[in-house]
């Protein structure tokens, strides 16, 4: 299993820019019910909680002193989040961003009610892109000292 790549997250929330803004544009926008606050936070709940095992996994990892070492299955778990987090978020950050370049095209009152929802979740959706990359860039084994060493005389 190879790190996230950008490339991925990048063209799923360009994919689903595109058919949030299909869908909102075909179907009669009146049709939908307002945009809810619930998923937004729910988004940044997540982020703030990937965020925090970001930071204590990388504590853990590099054994500083006061935390126990961290057991590797455990760190299996959180790569495997954070790899299906970053693509998750990334398709909500899509749809949210579609959803709000609609709503910033539209001249009605009910549109410009639901752009403060459609950005808070485009913003919260970017928040846990970031946290689940962090999360997952945390796990990473360092380097032993001998192998950096090594490294650097075989390039030599």
């Amino acid at each position: 299993m190879g790190p996230t790549r950008p490339a991925t997250l990048v063209v799923a929330g360009l994919a689903a820019a595109a058919l949030a803004w299909l869908v909102i544009s075909n179907v009669y926008y009146r049709a939908f019910p307002d945009l809810p606050w619930l998923p937004t936070v729910t988004i940044l709940g997540l982020a703030v909680l990937e965020g925090y095992a970001a930071v204590n996994t990388r504590a853990r990892i590099d054994r500083r002193p006061g935390r126990e070492p961290v057991e590797p299955l455990t760190v299996a778990r959180f790569v495997v989040l954070a790899k299906a987090s970053s693509l998750a978020a990334s398709i909500f950050a899509g749809f949210y961003g579609g959803i709000a370049a609609w709503l910033l095209i539209e001249p009605t009152k009910a549109a410009s009610d639901d752009l403060p929802a459609a950005v808070g979740g485009l913003v919260a959706s970017l928040a846990l892109v970031g946290a689940a990359l962090w999360l997952e860039r945390s796990c990473r084994v360092p380097k032993r000292p001998d192998e950096e060493q090594q490294a650097d005389e075989s390039r030599e």
